[in-house]
């Protein structure tokens, strides 16, 4: 959530000179930070090759960290790595044995490649709460920005009852969003009781369904509102299939002088999967940060543009509806 919460990228990836600032969310140049973490066979590496599908479409730099709790280094032959911005940590969990390791990569990436978002993919036997701790971290904590905690769960596996021990329930409790991955490997109708068990371990992050890892990026790098107007330049252009669930972003307009309890209270109403954006409140000016019902309104670190002002961009399920 927000704050207050061996070597190897891909060529095709990198980032267009004029495209670089447009992944950085905070007016402050901090890097927003996505852990991805689950069991073992959840769907984590191919959720990260989504998501580098989407930085090469957006001509963003992503900076990733792959923690494979062997040492044959599969991920990097998955995931295609081979330059500076993909980084493989084996042969142990950085959560424990590497974090120190970890730490130290992500400085070095920070250093070396400037990224515009960081990824990191634990092992499937990780405990992620213990890796977002490392956030705070000096000299993580001077650069790391908004950072988000995603689960990937099997829904085979949940079904079949299979390996949900202290492992598995410790990863979910950890969620900031559940991702309900390999939907279609269970029959449809199964899938309201599988979210029923998630529900239970969890009751806090939304949960959102997957096939094949595909899932909407904006929910895990929520766009920032002036991007929203370019994108729907693009959209009336044409749409193009999807084959995961639809979403779409719209902005709130909040007035100055709000109390930050009211803020709270209207973007729990409003009942949107994410929330990002910054308000003017009768307590002075605060960053928001909402993952489901959960909501954070923080000092921010540094003024951002004017225009943001005011501006909360929500994420919900659906398709826009037209004004």
């Amino acid at each position: 959530m927000a704050r207050a919460s061996a070597s190897g990228i891909l060529p095709s990836l990198a980032a267009t000179p004029n495209s670089a600032a447009e992944g950085r969310t905070s007016a402050s140049g901090r890097i927003p930070a996505l852990l991805v973490s689950g069991f073992l066979g959840s769907g984590k590496t191919t959720l990260v090759r989504h998501l580098l599908a989407d930085a090469r479409a957006r001509g963003l730099r992503l900076a990733i960290v792959s923690n494979e709790f062997g040492e044959l280094g599969i991920d990097r032959a998955l995931l295609g790595g081979s330059d500076e911005t993909f980084v493989e940590l084996g042969g142990g969990c950085v959560c424990c044995r590497l974090s120190d390791e970890l730490v130290t990569t992500l400085e070095k990436l920070r250093a070396s490649v400037n990224p515009d978002r960081v990824v990191i993919e634990t092992s499937g036997v990780a405990l992620p709460y213990d890796v977002s701790l490392h956030f705070f971290r000096e000299p993580l904590a001077r650069w790391i920005g908004e950072d988000l905690t995603v689960i990937v769960v099997n829904a085979e596996q949940l079904a079949a009852g299979r390996d949900l021990d202290d492992t598995f329930e410790d990863q979910l409790s950890s969620a900031d969003l559940i991702l309900l991955n390999k939907i279609d490997l269970v029959p449809e109708s199964a899938l309201p009781a599988l979210e029923a068990v998630l529900r239970a371990l969890e009751p806090d992050a939304p949960i959102v369904r997957a096939r094949h890892g595909a899932v909407s990026v904006d929910l895990l790098f929520p766009p920032s509102p002036s991007e929203l107007g370019t994108r729907k330049k693009r959209a009336d252009r044409g749409r193009e299939p999807h084959t995961h669930q639809e979403f779409h972003a719209e902005v709130r307009e909040f007035g100055r002088g709000l109390a930050s309890r009211a803020v709270e209270e209207q973007l729990r109403a409003a009942g949107a999967l994410r929330a990002k954006g910054f308000v003017e409140t009768a307590e002075g000016l605060r960053l928001v940060q909402g993952v489901g019902s959960r909501i954070e309104l923080v000092a921010p670190e540094g003024a951002p543009p004017p225009e943001l002002v005011g501006r909360i961009v929500l994420i919900r399920r659906g398709a826009p509806h037209d004004d």
